[in-house]
């Protein structure tokens, strides 16, 4: 690297050298392609859709009626492209653990020391894989990397981002379980289109996720946690797009988006949120209480509104709370429609 240093001769030489080297080298071989068989027979079964039985009768006479045809189905929902190959979904199912290292009421990665943390994660991928034995676990640490906050900070933007070493420590932990990162932000009285790039250098990572959480997206002046945020499917697409370029430029496997929701207005027009052959597209959602509120709420924001994948959360302390019969189980999840791929555990 250093023939601009020597005589013309020289230099000639080296590159000549360089090029023959290069002649020698075996071109990589080429990627696999997506298993498109596969991913149908997968989007279908998580789809969960009853098993339609039409009658038949012997009886045919002029007066009789014929039966109706069945009720087109919401899932799989319709016309997503197909991903990139690499895709994590729907070939695995990801397993989080979320929180912030700051703070012990956001979650569980907060509440206990590392190795706990990491026991915890992996017990209950397992779970999860004895429940559905046909799609396997990716565990993952789903860090708060920019994070709501109740007092609007010197640039009276209601949030905090967490410094590098604390996200590089989310990456530690996450590589001790071969697991995957997903960095959650939360943009206060900021935007996604300022928070989002600031992250780059881990986006640019090929076990770093993102997720976006429409609940701490304020508005009007008002402070995080006073009314319930929202995002538009304007936003939701601006992020997927600018991931979908950081997948093409550093040659990527396709990104995961998660999308917070428990209320309707928390993602307006979400009809209009596009999926990319780069990005992958998770709803979830994330309202804590008793189990029927939780599934009703998912009927609402989930399986009404499909997108493209489902995600559900689990709060150990919330969803336990009076009158509450206790935490749905992964038996109990899976018994949804659709079945969530991404699980979220705060």
């Amino acid at each position: 690297m250093h023939a601009e240093f020597f005589p013309f001769a020289s230099k000639v030489i080296v590159h000549n050298d360089v090029a023959a080297a290069k002649a020698t080298v075996p071109e990589p071989p080429p990627k696999p392609a997506l298993d498109k068989a596969d991913y149908d027979k997968r989007m279908l079964a998580l789809a969960n859709n009853p098993i339609i039985r039409v009658a038949t009768s012997t009886v045919t006479t002029s007066s009789s009626t014929p039966a109706a045809p069945p009720k087109p189905q919401p899932w799989p929902a319709k016309g997503n492209p197909y991903p990139n190959a690499g895709a994590l979904l729907p070939f695995n199912r990801i397993v989080a653990y979320y929180g912030n290292f700051y703070s012990k009421q956001m979650g569980v990665l907060g509440q206990y020391p590392e190795d706990e943390v990491l026991a915890k994660l992996q017990a209950t991928a397992a779970s999860w894989e004895s429940a559905d034995p046909t799609t396997p676990v990716i565990p993952a640490i789903d860090y708060i990397a920019v994070t709501a906050q109740g007092s609007p900070g010197a640039d009276g933007k209601y949030r905090a981002r967490m410094p590098y070493n604390q996200i590089d420590h989310a990456l530690e932990m996450a590589d001790k379980v071969n697991g995957i990162v997903i960095l959650d932000v939360q943009v206060g009285l900021s935007t996604v289109e300022t928070e989002v790039p600031l992250l780059e250098k881990y986006l640019k990572m090929p076990n770093v996720e993102l997720a976006i959480d429409p609940e701490f997206a304020m508005h009007n002046g008002k402070a995080p946690g006073t009314v319930i945020g929202s995002l538009d499917a304007s936003d939701v697409n601006f992020v997927a797009e600018y991931l979908a370029k950081l997948v093409d430029e550093n040659n990527l496997p396709p990104k995961i988006l998660i999308v917070h929701r428990f209320t309707e207005d928390m993602v307006t027009h979400a009809e209009d949120i596009t999926p990319l052959p780069q990005v992958q597209v998770v709803m979830d959602m994330d309202g804590w209480g008793g189990q029927q509120l939780k599934r009703n709420t998912y009927q609402v924001t989930i399986y009404n509104e499909p997108v493209q994948f489902a995600g559900f959360k689990l709060f150990y302390k919330n969803d336990v709370l009076p009158p509450s019969s206790g935490m749905l189980t992964p038996e109990e999840v899976l018994n949804l429609r659709p079945k969530p791929i991404f699980i979220q555990y705060q």
